[in-house]
């Protein structure tokens, strides 16, 4: 079985879809990770490098290429990523979000950073990968309509998010 989970930064789905991966012992796939190490490895912030990204769509291209060829060769996967939902095929897709000040600070909190500047920093980042996904992709990221599942991270501890997504593929299996 094949599960995505995406949403936008800082609304936890990196850290749901490691615990349901464990839970499940599944494989582990996360386009977040494979951005932020290739954005490290240049020296660059993730605002930074998204900005350059979008004027080097390969790097896209690749991070999404790995992400959905390591999911095509897995049979029981997690994909995490913004994209995941719609890149890998034949998935249970849940969209992960929660409201922008809780992520802001879910986010500051996480990374040692200034709210203000988190907040800048995000809502640039957001904005870039929009218009770098509606560009190379013609994907519109507030289209949650392929998603099996939302659940707002606001109301729900991880733990509790792997619950609900595991009572919910019960619910569709049968």
């Amino acid at each position: 079985m094949k599960i995505t989970i995406s949403g936008p930064p800082g609304s936890g789905t990196t850290t749901v879809a490691r615990l349901l991966a464990e839970k499940l012992e599944f494989k582990l796939i996360s386009a977040g990770e494979i951005f932020r190490k290739l954005a490290a490895e240049r020296g660059m912030t993730l605002e930074e490098f998204s900005k350059y990204a979008e004027s080097n769509p390969d790097i896209d291209f690749y991070i999404d290429r790995l992400q959905k060829d390591m999911a095509e060769k897995e049979d029981n996967v997690v994909v995490e990523g913004r994209l995941s939902g719609w890149m890998v095929k034949n998935a249970f897709k849940v969209w992960i979000y929660a409201s922008p000040e809780v992520r802001y600070r879910r986010i500051a909190q996480r990374e040692g950073k200034d709210l203000a500047r988190v907040k800048n920093e995000t809502k640039r980042r957001e904005e870039l990968e929009k218009r770098r996904y509606k560009k190379f992709y013609s994907i519109d990221l507030d289209d949650i309509s392929i998603y099996h599942l939302a659940i707002n991270s606001e109301h729900f501890k991880p733990e509790e998010i792997v619950e609900i997504i595991l009572k919910a593929l019960e619910f569709h299996r049968s």
